[in-house]
């Protein structure tokens, strides 16, 4: 209950602060922008009850984002002579994002558990590699959409349904989809059986390599439903593309309540989580109480408050 507290109380002092802030229309603003890192935040959740972590969401986003506006642009001059239909090329454009997000996750998952190298180790290098390699694709520069597709594509982010942002309805489907194979399948709750204890776990014949790698895969699966969301928002990427979502993205779960140590997590706790950092975020944004630059401090802040409140936990 104290996420949702924390969110209750923020909601109020963002109304008394700023009448604007209990608009629809801003609502609508804050839980759109929630859905990027909300969607990425069930993945980590999963990552982070199994004792795992992803320091390189945000890069991976960028570089999926890059390769995607890239593989549009070269099928939209044509395959072999043939020209392709641009709705055809935004589906394969969607396609290749979620696959790409699954093979990165895989080889996470693969070097973790087949390497034994620490989850911190991996991701921190492929933060590292998943940016640099879009910064060399787009020569430090901008990837950009062809203007056809990229208002052929632009409904992604833009269109709603029954009055509601499409990406919302996503994040809403990805988060009920979380929660059903966190607590209602043999997968769930071996990721928190593997988290509590993974040495028993291996007795009790729990397959601990192929959880933990799939809790990889999974991830990446939802980094690259994220950016496929993301993209027709601007229409391109750049090298800053996705800065600083792993830090957002692991706040939204702690602060929802998943032990750092692993072993306990809800979903509802992440997506309450992401969508309390979203309002502390909108309220910097509709009041001068700080610098909207502070953001990322708060976000830092908050990390570590909960990580001291959760030290006894295990």
């Amino acid at each position: 209950m104290g996420p949702l507290l924390g969110l209750i109380a923020l909601c109020i002092a963002g109304t008394l602060l700023n009448g604007e802030f209990a608009t629809v229309d801003n609502m609508m603003n804050v839980l759109t922008r929630t859905a990027f890192i909300g969607i990425i935040a069930v993945g980590m959740t999963f990552v982070i009850i199994s004792g795992g972590i992803d320091l390189s969401v945000g890069s991976m986003a960028a570089l999926i984002a890059g390769c995607m506006i890239y593989f549009m642009n070269k099928l939209a001059m044509g395959v072999g002579g043939v020209m392709l239909a641009p709705l055809t090329i935004v589906v394969l454009g969607i396609c290749m994002a979620i696959v790409l997000g699954a093979v990165f996750g895989l080889v996470h998952g693969l070097l973790i558990t087949k390497g034994n190298i620490e989850p911190f180790i991996v991701t921190l290098g492929t933060l590292g590699i998943f940016r640099a390699f879009l910064t060399y694709l787009a020569d430090g520069g901008a990837l950009t959409l062809d203007g056809t597709l990229a208002d052929l594509y632009s409904p992604v982010y833009y269109a709603t349904v029954l009055g509601m942002p499409f990406p919302i309805w996503i994040f809403l489907l990805v988060a009920v989809a979380g929660a059903v194979i966190l607590n209602r399948t043999t997968f769930g709750r071996h990721v928190q059986a593997i988290g509590s204890n993974e040495q028993v776990s291996r007795y009790a014949a729990i397959r601990v390599d192929f959880v933990k790698l799939s809790t990889y895969m999974l991830l990446g699966i939802c980094v690259g439903i994220a950016t496929v969301l993301y993209v027709p928002r601007l229409g391109s990427a750049t090298p800053t593309t996705g800065l600083l979502w792993e830090l957002e993205a692991i706040a939204a779960v702690v602060v929802g309540g998943t032990a750092l140590k692993g072993g306990e997590g809800r979903i509802i706790g992440t997506v309450i989580g992401a969508i309390l950092l979203s309002v502390i975020s909108n309220i910097l944004n509709l009041t001068s109480i700080i610098s909207v630059y502070l953001n990322a401090a708060v976000q830092g802040i908050v990390i570590i408050a909960v990580a001291f409140l959760q030290r006894g936990r295990k």
